[in-house]
């Protein structure tokens, strides 16, 4: 289908974390606890270990991690290297039945989790097994919850393994991470050991990354954007990482200065949620060189700088390694970049495949012909793209007619450069979080006032999506609150930020909802519209001032032409 292979000479994750045997020098912090990289080499290959005795004959070698950012994470995705086997990350933003169906999807015989999140599988309908099992009795998902004695015990007997790379090649499957789409259900996109790794060495080159420098890890590992950017180039260059439990902002300066952090990457309103923490004089005193993420926007990006005394490159790399945008000298202020070498890149009307016309700009750089200019990103060369576990039609919707779909949404200049406009209908990017309309559709419908339902995304003042909804049907926005709080399937970020109230669902001359429609009108619609502020819980009606105060928000950092797509 187009996609490049792993090259003869790549090397595997197993390899880089055999390097790290004999290695003495601190190579991982966690709030108060040092270890050494040969301390992590050797934890990996007692996981690795252990792990081998834990899987059934025959069964899939996939272990789901349901963590923080503990050290336990980046543990057991060596571990899972040096066994051959693969890592599910499994996203403790998830609730109830769509939380097991991601467990039970992934074919995880292997649950790894911590007492905080064991509330989280109350009740989920899952085959539990014993880790105790003897090799004839395995069965069902054995659950291994790192901070108890229990799980001390059975590492115990492996405490003299050696990492042994030899079971895992560059085409061994290492990540199933998942990435939402138009199926509604998230997809589990593969990442095979020789990409990972071949993405790590990428970036040390890119960035200069040195044994000697300490990568933080503040964003969650479940993500690709942690693994891939972020604990993949520190441990081709034998750097160290810290980690934090989960991201902070208030801490993140502390952080920084306390695990003399050079590098780190982020997504979504990260920046943003940084650059609101009062500002100090000795802001700029820190050892960071890079930041390195995407949607951090151009506005905050120049704040960042200017505050903190830090870089940071905004790129650009699809989940399931499709297509990659790189940031190079020239780069005009609010582009990603250009294509990657290798990569032929193009923005495209999905409908007639033709290419859209380059953008136009003011004075000012406000995009002037949005409409036209915006189309979905195309790969039409060779690409890396893996596929999706156990989903040959994603696969072909993804990688069709020889192109390879993004399914986000750019313009281009004159001058070949990439910007990001967001994402299309069906999927939506809230905080960092990839979420499927589908789903939140679905939840949504049980609420009795609705006759009908349909969720799409509208651009974020600062980076990404926001989530909207149009109801058809009866709103009572206290009666919506309590629905809310009582679905156990409603993620973190799922919950509407706007509410359209309609008689009538619009749709098209074939009967579908009319989404292009929605979208395009977002919240300036002549309809009722309710709204959630940022750090409000309570939904009111948008008047005419919240609408002018939101739109200067858009104007000031260049969105505004956003709200038209």
């Amino acid at each position: 289908m187009g996609s490049r292979s792993v090259g003869t000479g790549a090397r595997t994750v197993a390899e880089l974390v055999q390097d790290r045997w004999g290695d003495h020098r601190p190579g991982l912090w966690f709030e108060e606890r040092t270890l050494t990289h040969h301390e992590v080499a050797a934890g990996a290959a007692a996981r690795a270990a252990l792990l081998a005795d834990l899987l059934p004959p025959g069964a899939e070698p996939h272990v789901g991690v349901l963590l923080d950012n503990t050290p336990e994470y980046p543990l057991w995705l060596s571990a899972a290297a040096l066994a051959g086997a693969a890592v599910a990350g499994i996203n403790p933003t998830r609730r109830g039945p769509e939380l097991a169906r991601d467990i039970l999807h992934t074919e995880c015989r292997v649950l790894v989790t911590e007492r905080a999140h064991l509330p989280l599988l109350d009740g989920l309908r899952l085959p539990w097994g014993s880790p105790r099992a003897s090799a004839a009795e395995r069965g069902g998902v054995r659950l291994l919850v790192t901070d108890t004695e229990a799980y001390g015990q059975l590492l115990a007997p492996y405490a003299d393994a050696r990492p042994e790379p030899t079971r895992a090649a560059p085409e061994s499957r290492l990540l199933l991470y998942f990435t939402s789409g138009s199926t509604g259900a998230p997809k589990a996109a593969i990442c095979s050991q020789g990409r990972l790794a071949a993405a790590g060495r990428s970036l040390v080159g890119h960035f200069g990354v040195r044994a000697d420098d300490v990568h933080y890890i503040c964003m969650p590992m479940f993500h690709g954007n942690a693994v891939i950017a972020d604990w993949a180039p520190a441990l081709a260059a034998g750097a160290g990482v810290a980690l934090r439990r989960r991201f902070s902002a208030s801490g993140f300066l502390t952080d920084v200065r306390a695990y003399g952090a050079t590098y780190f990457t982020y997504v979504g309103r990260a920046v943003q949620y940084i650059l609101a923490t009062p500002a100090r004089a000795d802001d700029r005193d820190n050892p960071l060189r890079t930041g390195f993420g995407t949607e951090a926007g151009a506005v905050d990006a120049a704040a960042f700088e200017e505050r903190f005394g830090v870089r940071l490159v905004e790129g650009y790399g699809s989940s399931e390694g499709g297509a990659a945008i790189q940031r190079t000298p020239g780069t005009p202020k609010g582009a990603i970049g250009r294509a990657a070498p290798g990569d032929d890149l193009a923005v495209v009307d999905p409908a007639s495949r033709a290419e859209c016309p380059a953008a136009a700009f003011a004075a000012d750089g406000r995009l002037l012909n949005g409409r036209e200019a915006i189309g979905e990103l195309v790969n039409r060369g060779p690409n890396p793209f893996e596929g999706y576990w156990r989903n040959e039609a994603a696969e072909a919707a993804r990688q069709r007619d020889g192109w390879y779909w993004t399914g986000d949404l750019f313009y281009r200049d004159t001058e070949g450069f990439l910007y990001f406009a967001g994402r299309t209908d069906d999927r939506l990017r809230v905080d960092s979080e990839n979420l499927a309309a589908a789903v939140i559709e679905n939840i949504l419908a049980r609420y009795e006032g609705a006759d009908a339902v349909a969720v799409y995304a509208v651009p974020d003042p600062v980076a990404g999506d926001q989530v909207m909804a149009t109801v058809a049907g009866s709103f009572d926005p206290l009666a919506f609150e309590a629905f809310l709080r009582a679905q156990p399937d409603l993620g973190t970020k799922m919950a509407p930020r706007f509410i359209r109230i309609v008689d009538r669902m619009p749709v098209t001359a074939t009967n579908k909802i009319h989404r292009v429609g929605l979208r395009r009108e977002g919240f300036r619609c002549a309809d009722p519209v309710w709204w959630r502020p940022a750090g409000e819980s309570a939904y009111r009606r948008l008047d005419e001032a919240d609408l002018a105060e939101l739109m200067e928000r858009y104007r000031a950092r260049g969105r505004e032409e956003l709200l038209t797509r």
